[in-house]
């Protein structure tokens, strides 16, 4: 099997049928499969799906028991994929399937572990541009993401990097933090990049924070050491507005009020503690949902064609 094509599914009940019967027409010359996660759409899209894995013998079925997230639904495609090399694509057209093969000739060519696509223009909503932005500027200050890089969600990765991440079992998996722990072995391809032929993106406001605080709050300590280095910052502040109090009342003889002094120096210390507190919780709140078993995802039915134990 050389190629796995896996998209997670939400909502996607109108496109995803044109969508496999175009991909498998793209990608007649290559030995592949898709992979079709359901993640707890609220439409007909599993009967969709479910259709599909019946009529084509290269598409496979799952679907979740409820929306646990892109993410999720990724990792649970990743964990039931076999091929060479593994393309994430959504479900929306957005990513035209001619283009996976420029993905996937680049990693031939170029001996990648893991080929990512770039766009001269962006067809997101403006929302999701702007927390693609973010969460690609913080995994720059977290895991030291090359420069350049565009952390895209449409991209191939090879099967020894796929089995390496989906040992992860936490339960809010951040894709591109995983990878950039096991490969620097990166290409880039410019694709094109299309507006969504219906509907709207599942991305909500609300979502985008969650990834966000995945994101800054799982895979890296850097976020408590800079309330540290924070916490430094401020005990210094203090010491040298403390002197240059001190040196002015005495040139001035006006000396502050010491209920005046202590009302600055609370308000400092409070809203530190509250700073430091908040993070603090959120890490021991993840810990705990780690350690408790929450699961990634939960399959309620599946069209597997090959036999396979999950990985």
């Amino acid at each position: 099997m050389e190629l796995s094509i896996v998209i997670p599914v939400y909502n996607s009940q109108d496109t995803i049928g044109p969508l496999v019967e175009r991909l498998n027409a793209v990608l007649d010359g290559l030995t592949h499969e898709i992979v079709l996660v359901n993640d707890g759409s609220r439409d007909g899209s599993e009967s969709a799906c479910e259709a599909l894995a019946q009529q084509y013998e290269a598409v496979n079925f799952l679907s979740l028991r409820r929306n646990f997230g892109e993410f999720n639904a990724v990792f649970c495609g990743l964990r039931h994929s076999r091929g060479r090399y593994a393309v994430l694509v959504d479900d929306d057209f957005q990513n035209p399937p001619e283009e996976i093969l420029k993905l996937y000739y680049a990693a031939e060519t170029g001996g990648y572990d893991v080929v990512y696509s770039s766009y001269a223009s962006k067809e997101h909503a403006w929302l999701r541009n702007v927390g693609s932005w973010a969460t690609n500027q913080l995994a720059s200050w977290l895991f030291d993401r090359p420069k350049g890089l565009y952390l895209s969600s449409f991209k191939l990765i090879c099967r020894e990097v796929i089995d390496e991440i989906i040992q992860y079992r936490g339960p809010q998996p951040y894709l591109d933090a995983l990878i950039l722990r096991v490969t620097r072995n990166f290409g880039q391809v410019e694709v094109t990049h299309l507006p969504r032929q219906q509907g709207r993106s599942g991305y909500t406001t609300g979502k985008l924070i969650s990834l966000f605080l995945a994101v800054a709050l799982n895979y890296s300590p850097r976020p408590l050491r800079l309330v540290s280095l924070t916490g430094l910052f401020f005990l210094l502040l203090s010491g040298v507005f403390g002197l240059a109090e001190a040196f002015t009342s005495m040139l001035t003889r006006h000396f502050p009020t010491i209920d005046h002094l202590m009302w600055i120096l609370d308000l400092f210390r409070s809203g530190l503690q509250l700073l430091a507190l908040g993070l603090v919780g959120e890490y021991l709140g993840r810990a705990l949902m780690l350690q408790s078993g929450f699961p990634q995802y939960v399959v309620k039915k599946s069209i597997l064609k090959h036999d396979r134990t999950e990985r």
